[in-house]
């Protein structure tokens, strides 16, 4: 992937333990140039000094240590910021418990070197897939999604997702300043943000497999704030999409 310049992986912890030193090791085999950004949000579980440990004896894995739990999306814009000053040309998001293949980034990152600005790893276009999730999950997902296009008129079916790459100057160019979301909607508020700049937005099918080892971070507080964030959004871009001009 040298076309692509340097290539920074973003893995953002909060008590991954048990799971920091297995991503790391097999995004480091499956891509052996890229550079591993570990973002801990102060775990008590003592996941930040893992990750320092792995940092000491690998050049390619860095660690950027936060106060506390702020929440997906004011750890990925830190991680982002800490990227594009470190002048990396591509920036990579990857949950820390397994549920993205490292061995499935390769796709990811040819959808960008053929033109995408954004590439997203999706569980709902032909091909993707999800191994072990209750089917309760399935039906939150896969109705976030419908209710995601529906309200904001993105074709894209998996605004959700979490494993994706883009380029610096997407990031450069949409902004990251004024970015106020959370958690998961986070994605979908960088989502919508590239749709509206008129760059190229590419899903890429995956295969999500639920974690074995930890818990989920999600909650009834980070659905909350999806649903009426995307409520605003939509609401908010009606006029437009109504006059048939992008959301």
């Amino acid at each position: 992937m040298e076309i692509l310049g340097r290539i920074l992986i973003v893995i953002p912890t909060y008590n991954e333990r048990d799971n920091v030193l297995m991503i790391t090791e097999r995004v480091r085999a499956a891509m052996p140039d890229a550079h591993v950004l570990v973002v801990d949000d102060n775990s008590p579980d003592g996941t930040g000094e893992v990750a320092d440990e792995l940092a000491a004896k690998d050049d390619h894995i860095h660690v950027l240590h936060r106060a506390g739990k702020e929440g997906l999306g004011a750890a990925y814009i830190a991680a982002f910021k800490w990227g594009l000053d470190e002048g990396y040309n591509v920036l990579v998001e990857m949950d820390a418990d397994g549920s993205h293949q490292p061995e499935e980034l390769h796709k990811l990152l040819e959808a960008v070197a053929d033109g995408a600005d954004l590439s997203i790893g999706s569980r709902w276009v032909p091909g993707g897939k999800v191994v072990n999730w209750p089917a309760s999950r399935e039906l939150l997902s896969r109705c976030a999604n419908i209710y995601t296009r529906l309200m904001l008129g993105m074709p894209v079916r998996d605004a959700t997702a979490g494993f994706r790459v883009y380029r610096a100057a997407t990031l450069d160019k949409i902004g990251l300043a004024d970015v106020e979301s959370q958690g998961y909607c986070f994605q979908v508020d960088l989502t919508l943000r590239t749709a509206k700049h008129g760059l190229r937005v590419v899903e890429v099918p995956i295969t999500f497999v639920e974690r074995t080892v930890g818990t989920s971070k999600m909650s009834s507080r980070v659905m909350a704030e999806s649903f009426w964030r995307i409520a605003v959004w939509g609401l908010t871009g009606l006029p437009a999409r109504l006059r048939g001009k992008r959301p």
